[in-house]
């Protein structure tokens, strides 16, 4: 079959949805931040509850070949001027300058809701495309229907409402003094729902019950149990499922002052050496007589 010489789909697409591109008004800074997404989704890189990705302007480059480098800085910069993207230095050496970067996804809700799909109030959104959006096709993945994927493209035929009604039972389960976030945790579920086939409700629900089990066997103090929305940005982490220790020999010490074995000591006298208590009565008595304290000892005996 003729491919086009390799210009049609034979490796691994890039995907976007429509919607973001025309939010974002260009389908480059939407493949661009759809791609830092599905990173996102793989990272094992947590600091303060969040997942980041670490990559420089040239590596970021090689996964959008077509644009050219400054054009992608300038384009990751422009996401960060949007506040879409956060950035950090969490890199052990002081002089590594390579930028972490986490999607803010509280931004991007509110960019993207369009009327009459996940918007809570039914206020569209109308955002006119930029002109050189227009040169670059969206690449989209369509998947065949083959016997491999039947459960991929089942999954495709769910609806955002079907997502919701999911993410629903999860929070009802999550615990109320922690539950913050909703709307964004929602966002996170169903992003996470439609990333991989492999993302069921039961394997959310499975990642839930662990994480509640954790929280019980390791005693977490209710100030450190996550959010919801961060744990929903966060489903496929794991814990530990083993009982926290308690050592229950522990007792406090008691602080004993211990006092100075005198005997031992060492008595200066121009030399050392131990101190008996004649060589001390003589000591005292030859330094008494050169400082005149005898003759003063003796004559306050005489005035009585």
């Amino acid at each position: 079959m003729n491919n086009s010489n390799g210009l049609l789909i034979s490796e691994p697409p890039l995907q976007v949805i429509p919607s973001l591109a025309v939010a974002l008004k260009s389908s480059d800074k939407a493949i661009m931040l759809q791609q830092i997404h599905y990173w996102l989704l793989r990272s094992k890189n947590i600091v303060d509850g969040h997942r980041w990705v670490f990559n420089t302007v040239k590596g970021w480059h090689e996964q959008f070949p077509w644009l050219a480098e400054k054009t992608v800085q300038r384009y990751l910069k422009d996401l960060c001027d949007r506040k879409l993207l956060i950035t950090a230095n969490y890199n052990k050496a002081n002089f590594d300058r390579t930028k972490w970067y986490r999607i803010n996804y509280d931004a991007l809700d509110k960019l993207t809701y369009s009327k009459g799909t996940d918007s809570p109030n039914g206020e569209g959104l109308i955002v006119p495309l930029e002109r050189d959006s227009l040169t670059q096709p969206i690449p989209i993945d369509y998947p065949e229907t083959t016997h491999k994927n039947t459960n991929m493209v089942k999954s495709k035929n769910l609806t955002t409402k079907d997502y919701q009604q999911e993410f629903e039972k999860l929070w009802e389960q999550y615990p109320k003094y922690r539950k913050q976030g909703k709307q964004r945790a929602c966002s996170s579920y169903t992003h996470w729902r439609k990333s991989s086939k492999d993302n069921t409700f039961e394997k959310a629900q499975e990642q839930l019950k662990k994480y509640l089990n954790h929280i019980k066997v390791q005693q977490v103090p209710t100030q450190f149990i996550k959010a919801a929305k961060t744990w929903f940005a966060n489903i496929d982490d794991e814990y530990d499922q083993m009982p926290k220790q308690v050592n229950n020999n522990w007792r406090p010490q008691k602080s004993v002052e211990k006092g100075t074995d005198w005997s031992k000591q060492k008595f200066n006298s121009g030399k050392a050496s131990v101190a008996d208590t004649g060589e001390l009565k003589d000591y005292f008595a030859n330094l008494e007589k050169t400082n005149g304290i005898a003759d003063s000892h003796e004559s306050e005996r005489d005035n009585r």
